[in-house]
């Protein structure tokens, strides 16, 4: 493979992971410039203040850098970043008193609002009710937006959710089955909408 083009490196996660474990600045580079935008959004779930969630972001790729020859081989790229960014940020916050209360990344709040438009609509009667649906997940407890976020968005499995959430699997799938029985209880429309967000989560 080679990692100089950005169309051959989205599909081998693993080959660019060993590669920086030995010191390979490129496929560092290339992880970088592949997940940055991810983490960002991701990121800014969690806080107001963008400048500092990038700086969390930098330190995290800083620490990936330094810690190279420690990291696990098997690593899912995409779950390891984003987790690392969730802690990162829970510690600033901390740090900050930006939420003085926080005392583990269990409660720090999910603020994404989710928009899935941009995928499902194909006609105006189809985007009133993904507005409808959009606004309802909204209303979801944070950590069952979260977990739907991490599955939907970003593809994430129960297993990878649970260990970022710092809860067993069991408790993962549950976040997830409660998030769809809310937005069942209240979804007054057609349910084929509802259906294909369900599917996308098993």
């Amino acid at each position: 493979m080679n990692i100089k083009s950005k169309h051959t490196v989205i599909t081998d996660d693993s080959l660019l992971w060993s590669r920086l474990k030995v010191g390979d600045e490129k496929a560092f580079s290339v992880l970088f410039e592949k997940y940055y935008e991810h983490l960002v959004r991701y990121g800014n779930s969690f806080s107001k203040h963008s400048g500092k969630v990038q700086d969390c972001i930098q330190d995290v790729f800083a620490d990936v850098w330094l810690y190279r020859n420690s990291l696990s081989d098997d690593a899912n790229v995409k779950a390891y970043l984003l987790s690392s960014l969730r802690k990162r940020i829970s510690r600033l916050q901390e740090r900050d008193h930006v939420f003085s209360k926080i005392t583990s990344t269990n409660t720090i709040e999910f603020l994404f609002d989710f928009s899935i438009e941009h995928q499902l609509i194909i006609d105006e009667s189809t985007a009133d009710k993904v507005r409808q649906l959009n606004k309802l997940i909204n209303l979801l407890p944070s950590r069952q937006k979260e977990a739907l976020y991490l599955r939907y968005h970003q593809g994430l499995s129960v297993e990878q959710i649970a260990d970022m959430l710092d809860v067993n699997y069991q408790s993962a799938n549950n976040l997830l089955h409660r998030a769809l029985l809310n937005l069942r209880k209240d979804w007054n429309t057609n349910i084929s909408l509802l259906l294909l967000l369900s599917q996308s989560l098993l």
